[in-house]
């Protein structure tokens, strides 16, 4: 997976994470988003200045990337890792975000042990995003 490629297809795979959240959560729209929101206060995964509506969440499933606040899908991505339903990414761009969020909700210091960390599930499918994901983190950092 090119470098340049990896946070186009995170930010394409943000919407497909909240929708996941969404199909997966029990509850209707206002319910879900109250959850999402408390849920980012609450384990300090971002600091929603207001709580969205179940229609903001509705939207976000299917907005542009650039709409979507960051806390909503680090948030979704804490929320799913702990479903008994065990789900899983549908698709690379999903995987992709799903890598991003769980490093950046995470302190790590090396990529083995943010693979290690993951629930057992996700390992085979997270692991060529997370590879990708450490390589962007990285990447960022001065040295």
């Amino acid at each position: 997976m090119p470098q340049n490629d990896f946070y186009t297809k995170v930010r394409t795979g943000i919407p497909a994470l909240l929708r996941q959240w969404q199909a997966l959560g029990r509850g209707d729209g206002d319910r879900l988003a109250l959850i999402l929101a408390e849920t980012a206060r609450v384990a300090k995964l971002g600091a929603p200045a207001t709580t969205p509506s179940g229609e903001t969440l509705a939207q976000w499933c299917y907005a542009s990337e650039e709409e979507i606040p960051l806390w909503a899908p680090r948030t979704a991505v804490f929320l799913l890792n702990q479903m008994p339903a065990r789900p899983t990414p549908q698709d690379d761009a999903e995987a992709c975000a799903w890598a991003y969020c769980w490093l950046r909700n995470r302190s790590f210091e090396t990529r083995q042990q943010a693979l290690d960390a993951l629930p057992e599930h996700l390992r085979a499918p997270l692991a060529e995003a997370l590879e990708a994901a450490w390589r962007d983190q990285q990447g960022l950092r001065l040295v």
